[in-house]
């Protein structure tokens, strides 16, 4: 069976979507007979925490650990909330930035190149290089962010004879918050020749998205496979449906992602149309940016929210399940029309309909206009959203909301980990 040394920084225990991606791919590997080893920090700084996720790492696995000097320990002696928050990613609008906040994105943007695991990079270096050596590897795998774990392949792909494959959760500078963290010139310059340095030296790239495999391409001629998130089959029995009109957002809503036509939209029907307010429901699960609470405040919806905060990613499955209605926000600009989020595919198979709202010419739109699960509009498009929300309510009304997908099959998890394995065995090593 040929090994694959997969290096990652987030694995259970730790929770929220980037886990899934290669939990599940390392679950399926056996399958087209790979053995992945997986490496991952021994003392990690995770956000979010979801025991219930060590329990699915398959017994096929082989995970090493080596001890990481984590630099957000220290930062949380300033504020552990707001370290928290911006290590995941979370980042308060410009106007309501505190000095701490403001510090912090400094000193995360400049000191930390290209982020805050940088440190993990020489000492796993010179662990795995005698890992790879004494146990016959020949195929690594690094999958960011963040994307310090690329220095980790790039330095390996030097020292050894292997096979590196680079993995792209989301872009690298171009990612949505990447122009927030009050970079220098030098450190901007420095992000993007490390981008560069990176994407001209792996033998293959992997991305989740075909316009970030357009982006990549302009600045690599190596090959690039794209490789979408997608579900699983999961154990997760018949649920039954919320009795209430019940739009749920389940995951971390960012501040840059307040939806403001869709709070229009519902506070719009509540006075418009009669008993909407006694049915409406506004399920949040996950982390919530105090921006979006506000906002929604501001509307007059709050008490129509329901906000069950973080839960376990078993919980998540059947609240997305019994809800009535799914929502999927992604930030307003162009920068984030690569961004798939991961919960789509989860959200696709749930057999409830999706409402998502981004930018004009976002991946994820053709995605869910393919597969006939839901409808999408982009930030313009406050009337449509309206009439859209108006219709699935009067259908729920009647008992026989649903959707009919189509095409979901390319997107399961097992079939995603045969296109990787084909990828793996192309390795002329």
């Amino acid at each position: 069976m040929k090994k694959v040394l997969i290096v990652t920084y987030y694995f259970p225990p730790a929770g929220g979507p980037g886990v899934q991606r290669w939990l599940k791919f390392v679950k399926y590997l056996p399958e087209f007979n790979i053995q992945p080893v997986v490496y991952v920090p021994e003392n990690p700084s995770y956000p979010i925490i979801d025991e219930d996720l060590v329990d699915e790492i398959s017994n096929q696995v082989i995970v090493i650990k080596k001890r990481i000097f984590e630099p957000y320990g220290l930062a949380s002696l300033f504020s552990k909330n707001k370290t928290q928050q911006i290590s995941a990613g979370i980042i308060p609008a410009e106007r309501k930035q505190t000095s701490i906040d403001r510090f912090l994105l400094w000193i995360r943007g400049n000191f930390f190149i290209p982020d805050a695991r940088v440190f993990w990079v020489k000492p796993s270096v010179a662990y795995l290089n005698k890992y790879i050596k004494d146990n016959n590897i020949d195929t690594v795998i690094t999958t960011g962010p963040p994307h310090s774990l690329h220095l980790i392949g790039m330095k390996l792909k030097k020292q050894l004879p292997i096979h590196w494959i680079a993995d792209f959760r989301d872009p690298w500078t171009t990612i949505g918050y990447h122009e927030k963290l009050k970079l220098s010139n030098y450190a901007n310059h420095e992000h993007h020749l490390l981008e560069r340095k990176v994407l001209k030296n792996a033998d293959a790239i992997i991305v989740t998205s075909k316009s970030t495999k357009l982006e990549f391409q302009k600045k690599t001629n190596q090959p690039i496979t794209v490789i979408t998130n997608g579900y699983d089959v999961e154990n997760v029995s018949k649920q039954t449906l919320d009795t209430k009109f019940s739009l749920a957002h389940i995951g971390s809503f960012l501040s840059e992602r307040n939806p403001i036509i869709l709070w229009q939209s519902l506070s719009d029907l509540v006075r418009e149309i009669p008993d909407f307010s006694q049915h409406l429901e506004l399920k949040l699960i996950g982390t919530i940016s105090r921006d979006i609470l506000d906002t929604i405040h501001s509307y007059n919806l709050s008490e129509h929210v329901n906000y069950l905060g973080y839960v376990s990613h078993q919980e998540a499955l059947i609240h997305q399940r019994k809800s009535q209605v799914l929502l999927l926000i992604e930030i307003n600009s162009k920068n984030t029309i690569s961004i798939i989020p991961g919960k789509l595919f989860e959200y696709m198979v749930s057999e409830r309909p999706i409402i998502a709202i981004g930018p004009r010419g976002s991946d994820f739109s053709e995605i869910i206009a393919d597969t006939n699960t839901g409808v999408f509009f982009d930030y313009s498009e406050k009337e449509a959203l309206k009439q859209s929300i108006l219709t699935y309510y009067n259908v729920f009304l009647e008992g026989k909301l649903q959707v009919n997908a189509v095409g979901l099959e390319r997107y399961s998890r097992k079939k995603l980990t045969e296109r990787l394995s084909e990828i793996i065995n192309e390795s002329p090593i």
